[in-house]
C-alpha cells in the first residue's frame, strides 16, 4: 500500500499530461501511486497514463472526477493534481509530505508560481499567493490543481460537493477546516501551474471571475447554481495550446 496516492483528474490533456506524469516519475520519493481519472478523453490522453504506469479510470468534471479517483485511492495522503501543472522540484513531493507531517496537518495547498516569464503573470500568482496566506487561518483557500489530503478526513468529510459547479476547491478545504482538520499552505516548494486558462480567457477575465466568485461564497455560500460564464474542462482535442519554450520557466 503506497504512502500517496496521487490523482488527476483530465480531458484531453495529451499535450500536458506528458510534462506533470515526467515531473512525478523524477521525484526522488517513489511511493506513490498515479491514478488518472479521464472524463471521456478523444486523444491520446489515456493512452499516454497508461504508458507512464498510470492506473485510468473513469472521471467526470473537476470535482466529480476528483472523488472518482479517490474511490480507488489506497494511499495515507491524497495529492489532487490537474495535467497542466508540474513538479518544479525533484524533492518536491518528499519535501511537501514531510512538511505536512511536521505541522500535523490534515489538508494543505502550496504556494502558486506560472510556467511563464511574463511580468504580469508572475504578479498575479503572487498577489494570489498574498491573498491565500493572509486568509489562510481564518477562510482557507486551495487551487484544486494542488490539494494534499489525509485520506481519512477526505472520506470524512464526503469528498469534493459535487453540487457544487464553482470554486468547488476552496469549498472543499473550507469544509474540511470548519469539520475540525487543520489546513495549511506548504512553504516547501510551490506548485508550477500554465497560464493557458489567462491566455484563453484574458488576465481581466479571469480575475473578475474569481472576484465574482469570492464575492458569492462570502454573501451567499458556495455555487450550486450556474455561473453567468462558461467554464471549460481540461485541453482541447482539436486546437492545443501554442505557448513557446521562452515563455516557460
Amino acid at each position: 500500500m503506497p504512502k500517496l496516492s496521487i490523482v488527476i483528474p483530465v480531458k484531453n490533456e495529451e499535450e500536458h499530461l506528458p510534462k506533470l506524469l515526467a515531473s512525478i516519475k523524477g521525484q526522488l520519493f517513489s511511493d506513490y501511486e498515479v491514478i488518472v481519472a479521464d472524463a471521456h478523453s478523444t486523444d491520446r490522453t489515456a493512452e499516454i497514463a497508461r504508458s507512464f504506469g498510470a492506473r485510468v479510470v473513469e472521471g467526470g468534471m473537476p470535482g466529480p472526477g476528483r472523488n472518482k479517483g479517490a474511490v480507488h485511492a489506497s494511499g495515507e495522503v491524497i495529492a489532487f493534481l490537474d495535467a497542466d501543472v508540474q513538479l518544479p522540484s525533484t524533492r518536491f513531493l518528499g519535501d511537501c509530505l514531510e512538511e505536512m507531517g511536521k505541522k500535523h496537518l490534515d489538508v494543505a495547498t502550496c504556494k502558486v508560481k506560472p510556467l511563464s516569464r511574463r511580468p504580469v503573470d508572475r504578479a498575479l500568482h503572487e498577489a494570489y499567493n498574498a491573498f491565500a496566506m493572509a486568509t489562510e487561518k481564518i477562510n482557507p483557500h486551495a487551487p484544486g490543481f494542488c490539494i494534499l489530503v489525509r485520506r481519512h478526513a477526505h472520506e470524512g468529510i464526503g469528498g469534493f460537493d459535487e453540487d457544487v459547479v464553482f470554486a468547488e476547491d476552496h469549498e472543499y478545504v473550507q469544509r474540511a477546516a470548519k469539520k475540525g482538520h487543520r489546513f495549511g499552505i506548504l512553504r516547501s516548494h510551490p506548485i508550477a501551474v500554465s497560464v493557458r486558462r489567462l491566455d484563453k480567457e484574458g488576465r481581466l477575465g479571469i480575475a473578475l471571475k474569481y472576484i465574482f466568485g469570492e464575492l458569492h461564497m462570502l454573501t451567499k455560500g458556495s455555487m450550486k447554481e450556474q455561473p453567468p460564464f462558461p467554464y471549460e474542462m481540461g485541453g482541447d482535442a482539436t486546437a492545443s495550446e501554442k505557448t513557446s519554450e521562452s515563455d516557460e520557466t
